[in-house]
């Protein structure tokens, strides 16, 4: 088993894809590649931008554990008040800000949920969100 966790801050856009960054290459240096590698950079990337726009700051998480690789994102609030809406495409609460640089097109939870193999999501308003997400090494959803 092998894990490990990054900090992601509220509105820290200039650090924003670091943490998937590197997720990315350690996987690649553990052999993953192919459709997998692929499949969770953009998992990764999607949570650590809605951690980014969306809490007030979070964690992301990678482990492997058994045929999977985890990835886990946790944050303290303000929780997502209508997790069905959340989940259609096109579906944002994004500020202006985050608007303006060309984030909150409404496809962070979607594309998580399309590249996992397992997905899980748990909300509480005022309270935070936690994301689980599985992915098979053997290779799991076809492109």
């Amino acid at each position: 088993m092998i894990a490990e966790s990054f900090s992601v801050e509220k509105g820290d856009y200039l650090r924003a894809g670091e943490a998937s960054t590197k997720m990315k290459n350690m996987l690649k240096k553990l052999g993953i590649g192919g459709s997998v590698l692929r499949r969770i950079s953009v998992a990764a990337y999607e949570v650590e931008m809605n951690l980014v726009i969306h809490s007030l700051g979070g964690t992301l998480s990678i482990d492997l554990d058994g045929d999977y690789i985890w990835l886990v994102s946790e944050d303290i609030g303000p929780g997502i008040p209508d997790i069905e809406s959340a989940m259609r495409e096109g579906y944002s609460t994004a500020d202006e800000i985050a608007q303006g640089m060309g984030f909150g097109a409404g496809m962070g939870i979607p594309n998580m949920k399309r590249n996992a193999d397992v997905f899980e999501i748990e909300s509480e308003p005022n309270k935070g969100t936690k994301i689980k997400m599985g992915f098979l090494m053997g290779g799991g959803k076809s492109e």
